[in-house]
């Protein structure tokens, strides 16, 4: 019998009753599991957010009941100023996504006000269903053959001279996107000969072979794949990822093309210890990785995982020493920061908290 059962009465505890009624509470109770196997029909081409994102999820997210107070030393502001207006009209003519604004980005505001965006390829809906992101869920569109073409033009148009492209998850594909990827850092170069090109990949689960073949042929200046948070938080925070693979594809591709940097990123506040943060690290400098990113977690909604807690600037500070300690090229640690966050500085070295 299920948590949620009824337990029924026998014959004889029904004449001894007299009758059989349901309690109010009883009713509520049927109604709210009616209602939790109600899950949306996932239709090609519709997104889902929110609560109807993670409502098949194994461990399910209990709405806040409010936006949770942050604290002094995170601000965010997203201001409207005629250069924000400008890149996104652009984005628009091109058809083109970006991960700041589908991620609601704390950040977009700063890195639109300078001009540079991370784009997002292969459409803006993705097969994972991860409870810390907003990016929305659902059976994606067929790739759309032309989007190379029109990124390269797009970041041509702008002048960019350090992009990042990142995607959403394509576990619909037979290499997980791993040749559109190439397309676009082909197409981009083609149109503009000084650029340097940053990827943020998808961990191409059961495709890693497949996909890096590819990526070997046309690398990019720099190849980043986010571990995201410690392996104890993965089947809450990354279901359908694994942590060991995540770092095997970042080791294997660091010794296909071992003169690409690699890079990676957590998010903290998900619940995680700083020693569990430590051991992570750990395993990133033996499995080559090159750079390293960590940030402040900011729940999107009340629907996704909450902060568990704040991580203080000091105890960012301390966590980027560590890791500058044991060898990373670049490590950038603070509340606002984001893997993408000035991505061209990180690059070449200078400082980003």
């Amino acid at each position: 019998m299920t948590q949620h059962e009824t337990p029924s009465l026998n014959v004889q505890d029904q004449a001894a009753q007299g009758s059989v009624t349901e309690t109010s509470s009883q009713k509520a109770a049927i109604q709210q599991d009616r209602s939790a196997k109600k899950v949306k029909p996932v239709v090609r081409g519709e997104k889902l957010r929110g609560a109807e994102k993670v409502a098949r999820n194994p461990v399910k997210v209990i709405a806040t009941d409010k936006p949770q107070r942050k604290p002094d030393w995170i601000r965010v502001r997203i201001p409207s100023t005629p250069r924000i207006n400008e890149i996104k009209t652009k984005l628009r003519a091109h058809k083109l996504h970006t991960v700041c604004e589908e991620a609601a980005c704390p950040n977009l505001g700063e890195c639109f006000g300078g001009g540079t965006a991370t784009f997002m390829i292969m459409g803006d809906i993705c097969t994972r269903r991860c409870p810390f992101c907003d990016v929305a869920h659902g059976r994606p569109n067929p790739l759309d053959p032309d989007e190379p073409r029109h990124l390269a033009t797009a970041i041509a148009d702008m002048q960019l001279r350090y992009v990042v492209i990142t995607s959403v998850d394509r576990d619909d594909l037979r290499d997980g996107g791993a040749q559109h990827f190439a397309d676009c850092i082909a197409e981009t170069r083609q149109r503009s000969d000084s650029i340097e090109i940053e990827t943020l990949v998808p961990d191409f689960r059961g495709r890693m072979d497949v996909a890096l073949d590819i990526l070997e042929a046309c690398p990019p200046d720099v190849f980043n794949h986010n571990l995201e948070t410690v392996p104890r938080l993965y089947a809450r925070a990354r279901p359908g990822a694994d942590y060991a693979w995540s770092l095997k594809l970042l080791k294997e591709f660091k010794r296909r093309a071992p003169d690409v940097v690699t890079k990676s990123g957590l998010m903290l506040g998900l619940g995680e210890e700083n020693d569990e943060v430590i051991e992570v690290m750990k395993d990133l400098r033996a499995h080559d990785v090159d750079m390293l990113t960590l940030g402040q977690y900011l729940q999107p909604s009340r629907d996704h995982l909450p902060v568990e807690r704040f991580v203080t600037p000091q105890e960012f500070e301390e966590l980027g020493a560590i890791a500058e300690s044991m060898g990373f090229k670049h490590v950038a640690s603070g509340p606002m920061v984001r893997s993408s966050y000035h991505a061209d500085l990180q690059a070449h070295g200078e400082k980003v908290s």
